[in-house]
């Protein structure tokens, strides 16, 4: 039996994308600099201790500062994990924080993910969970240089997404929600009258070309209508023809495996099964056009 505490051992989410390594090519003063490291980190953060040690001491040459699981009471287990880095360099003294999503097979994990009721926090909005703002740590916002979410769903109502707004604003903190395609996890809960559940922060939509825009909202935002079906079959296709020809087309390192190319074909069936993938989210960090992180910015000062 494989050994699940081991620096080797990966997770489901590990299997389906096998890469480790940053992209040498986005470094230092690349505007996609951030969002691929912090991309790279959720992808790793799936992953036990000794891995994630292994990973970021010696390959990607940072410094692990420890990896925790918090304690719900509720649930009594440990329902949130995360890990921390440090990169130090001649120009920079950089601290990341990266959350685990939703495990593969955690069934209490998807319970809590199905649970739509939220509760309200008083002058500040509904919300399914989220707290950090509401604690006033003014020293920790004041730092931070951005927040970074893939395939994030909506976790509040459309009072919460103000008050959030102004907390980022309050202290400049950049809000980037990344959604590749049909990913269906950034469109639930529905965005209607009866669940009122909403977006906010800057939503980086990138198309099945990894081409990215900056838009309001994801197109087809509460992904279930009639007019989707067919584009969204015809983008199924395309991206498993996709998986086959990408890695001659940018390099081994995109090559796709077994399982995901399965979770492709039954895309066909069920549209964007595939979509939620960390594999697509790394390739749109790092296939993306650096235009569009100047468009967000240029925006931005506008604002």
């Amino acid at each position: 039996m494989p050994d699940k505490n081991s620096a080797t051992f990966l997770s489901f989410i590990g299997n389906l994308d096998k890469r480790v390594e940053l992209d040498e090519n986005i470094k230092h003063g690349d505007s996609r600099y951030y969002g691929a490291l912090s991309m790279m980190a959720s992808k790793a953060s799936y992953e036990n201790k000794a891995y994630i040690e292994t990973t970021v001491n010696d390959l990607w040459k940072m410094e692990f500062l420890g990896a925790f699981s918090f304690w719900n009471d509720y649930q009594e287990k440990a329902t949130t994990q995360a890990f921390m880095l440090r990169e130090k360099n001649a120009s920079s003294d950089l601290i990341v924080v990266a959350f685990r999503g939703t495990e593969a097979f955690d069934v209490d994990a998807w319970c809590t993910d199905l649970d739509i009721s939220w509760y309200e926090l008083l002058g500040k909005g509904k919300v399914h969970g989220a707290v950090l703002a509401m604690h006033e740590e003014v020293g920790l916002l004041g730092r931070l240089e951005g927040v970074y979410t893939f395939g994030q769903p909506r976790v509040g109502d459309e009072k919460f997404g103000e008050f959030m707004t102004t907390q980022l604003e309050k202290y400049t903190i950049p809000y980037y929600r990344f959604v590749y395609s049909n990913d269906m996890v950034p469109r639930l809960p529905y965005d209607d009258s009866t669940l009122m559940f909403k977006h906010f922060g800057t939503c980086l939509y990138f198309n099945s070309f990894y081409q990215g825009k900056i838009v309001t909202e994801e197109p087809n935002k509460n992904y279930f209508s009639p007019l989707a079906i067919m584009p969204k079959a015809i983008n199924g296709i395309w991206e498993l023809m996709r998986s086959f020809i990408i890695p001659h087309t940018m390099g081994p390192d995109y090559k796709e495996g077994f399982v995901l190319q399965l979770l492709r074909s039954i895309g066909l069936v069920i549209a964007g099964v595939s979509a939620h993938s960390t594999q697509d989210y790394v390739n749109a960090t790092r296939l993306s056009s650096p235009h569009v992180y100047s468009l967000v910015h240029h925006a931005k000062k506008h604002q």
